[in-house]
């Protein structure tokens, strides 16, 4: 029912930038939680942003709290995750996904669709 399309990835240095974006089609976006999460291979997949239908409410992992940014723009049916201060430890395919609840939550199991990631390479 809902398709989702992440890009923005690619190669950074350490210390910089980068802004994903995931493009949702189909269902009715406005009533969907979004979260961002990522997985490195070998280990579980790792939450890292969520935020609520209306984007009211923001919560951050640990690692990603005061350098990423998720975003929320309904009239365009978009999720965006700002990223700033890159460190090769977050390197990882980053994967988008929607909860069909209109309340942010941290769990990967919560979320009911999920797009084919985008690698994000930082290098020291």
């Amino acid at each position: 029912q809902v398709q989702l399309v992440e890009s923005g990835g690619g190669w950074v240095q350490a210390g910089g930038s980068l802004r994903l974006s995931c493009a949702a089609s189909g269902g009715t976006f406005s009533r969907y939680a979004m979260g961002w999460f990522r997985q490195v291979p070998g280990k579980e997949r790792e939450f890292v942003a969520t935020i609520s239908s209306s984007g009211s409410w923001t919560y951050y992992s640990d690692s990603a709290e005061g350098r990423f940014t998720i975003s929320k723009d309904n009239a365009k049916n978009t999720v965006i995750l700002e990223m700033s201060s890159l460190k090769p430890e977050d390197t990882a395919v980053y994967y988008c996904a929607a909860r069909s609840s209109i309340y942010a939550r941290t769990r990967v199991d919560g979320y009911d669709y999920w797009g084919q990631g985008t690698q994000v390479t930082v290098s020291s």
